[in-house]
């Protein structure tokens, strides 16, 4: 490191939660350095950008409130046992939570669930891992009798989301925000009106160009055993659910009804003396 970097490195390990709440020209203020110097600085410690970093030192901050101790790093190792590979993988989780959790914007998260607790229609677009994370608030949505649809096929995202209106939602998941299968329908639903949301860990990636809410996602590291599918899917995760809770409450007196009727409608599957098939 340079003297200036230095100086930069020792003001976030002196006060990480400080330092979360600046921004680059801030923290660049705060050390007498420039923007630039504190961009390398964050790269220099492994992080892609600032943004980063100041994720990272909101988890930080939070763990040192809570009394815990500070974990080693999760990075995982070809010849680690099991148990390593448990403890590990546990930690990088639950690091890569508390700095979705510290980053999310309330704000845009309750302007996202007035939009969906009151939409005609939802399309959700992902692809891979991310369309996992798609499918999943779709049946989570319908089970309190939302019509919403997740498209992994990216030609029936684009057909679909032709379909929509104002009133409807449409919501794109990517981790990197630029995966062109899933920007394009996003990009055809806000050309017909609908409101769009990107679930992304890059809020600067070409996805925000067409969506009226950001919701952001940790990036957490990856390391070679352990590629940016997994680490998303968890930050990813936990902002679905956050929206589906969020609408639930919302819609609670339409919302418990249906989904009560979804558990009784699939009883019978978890009785092994039920005779129906």
């Amino acid at each position: 490191m340079t003297r200036s970097m230095q100086r930069v490195a020792e003001a976030v390990a002196g006060d990480p939660a400080g330092c979360s709440a600046l921004t680059v020209t801030g923290l660049a203020e705060l050390t007498g350095t420039s923007e630039a110097t504190v961009v390398r600085t964050a790269r220099l410690l492994g992080y892609p950008g600032y943004r980063d970093l100041r994720l990272a030192l909101a988890g930080l901050a939070a763990q040192q409130e809570s009394g815990q101790s500070p974990a080693v790093t999760a990075d995982i190792a070809v010849d680690d046992s099991l148990a390593e590979v448990v403890a590990k993988l546990a930690h990088d989780e639950q690091q890569t939570l508390a700095d979705t959790a510290a980053g999310l914007d309330t704000a845009q998260l309750a302007a996202c669930v007035d939009a969906l607790a009151g939409a005609r229609r939802i399309d959700i677009y992902g692809i891979g891992a991310s369309g996992l994370v798609a499918q999943d608030l779709a049946q989570k949505l319908l089970r309190i009798g939302l019509i919403a649809h997740a498209h992994a096929d990216p030609h029936l995202a684009v057909t679909n989301a032709v379909q929509l209106r104002p009133r409807d939602v449409a919501i794109a998941i990517t981790h990197s925000g630029t995966t062109g299968d899933v920007i394009e329908p996003l990009r055809t639903a806000f050309e017909r009106g609908a409101t769009t949301i990107a679930v992304t860990g890059r809020p600067d990636g070409a996805v925000s160009q067409y969506a009226d809410h950001l919701l952001t996602t940790s990036t957490a590291r990856e390391s070679e055993l352990r590629p940016a599918a997994m680490s998303s899917r968890t930050s990813q995760l936990l902002v679905v659910d956050c929206l589906f809770v969020g609408v639930a409450q919302r819609t609670y007196e339409t919302a418990a009804p249906a989904l009560s009727a979804s558990y009784e409608a699939l009883a019978h599957r978890h009785d092994p003396r039920s005779g129906r098939r």
